[in-house]
């Protein structure tokens, strides 16, 4: 089976009125082919008031966006009881436990990675990256947040280009959304 390896996606929080998503543009077949320099893999959702984003299988990760969305429209917004409900969906479903991605999702009051196993995991701080390239942008994050006054964005954007330099999964074709 051909393996797509599908992103960087790094997020970051520094308070209600600060916060941002972005992921890199690649799309990886394999080990050696670039399919797509451009794809976006960030969106504001719900009312422009949560961001998502998602690494893993491209498809599987529009079917989890699209169905995360619904939990959000039956939770009234409340992103964290539409992160456990889908995680617990994701968990149960025969369908859906084969689902290959991970997705952060942000709005004002929290930051969330959402995974397959049924995990809602909240961040010690408020960054988080996730994907081919998440562990060098976590640590350019980690930095970044910690001893520096960058915004929320700034973060992300500086974050995503370390990774790419590094990763060969990443690219520099960096989409980012904020509040």
């Amino acid at each position: 089976m051909t393996q797509f390896h599908a992103t960087t996606i790094c997020a970051v929080r520094r308070g209600p009125d600060d916060v941002a998503i972005g992921g890199d543009g690649q799309v990886t077949m394999g080990e050696t082919a670039i399919m797509k320099n451009g794809a976006k893999k960030v969106k504001k959702i719900y009312k422009n008031s949560v961001l998502t984003g998602f690494a893993g299988s491209v498809a599987d990760a529009f079917s989890l966006t699209e169905k995360f969305e619904k939990k959000l429209e039956e939770h009234g917004g409340n992103l964290k009881r539409a992160a456990v409900d889908l995680a617990q969906l994701w968990r149960s479903d025969k369908g859906m436990r084969s689902l290959e991605a991970l997705m952060i999702v942000a709005d004002k009051d929290d930051l969330l990675v959402v995974s397959g196993n049924g995990e809602v995991i909240v961040p010690d701080q408020d960054f988080v990256a996730i994907g081919s390239g998440g562990n060098f942008a976590y640590s350019a994050a980690n930095a970044l947040f910690n001893h520096t006054e960058m915004n929320a964005e700034e973060i992300v954007r500086e974050s995503l280009k370390i990774a790419s330099s590094i990763c060969v999964y990443t690219n520099d074709h960096i989409t980012v959304e904020k509040l």
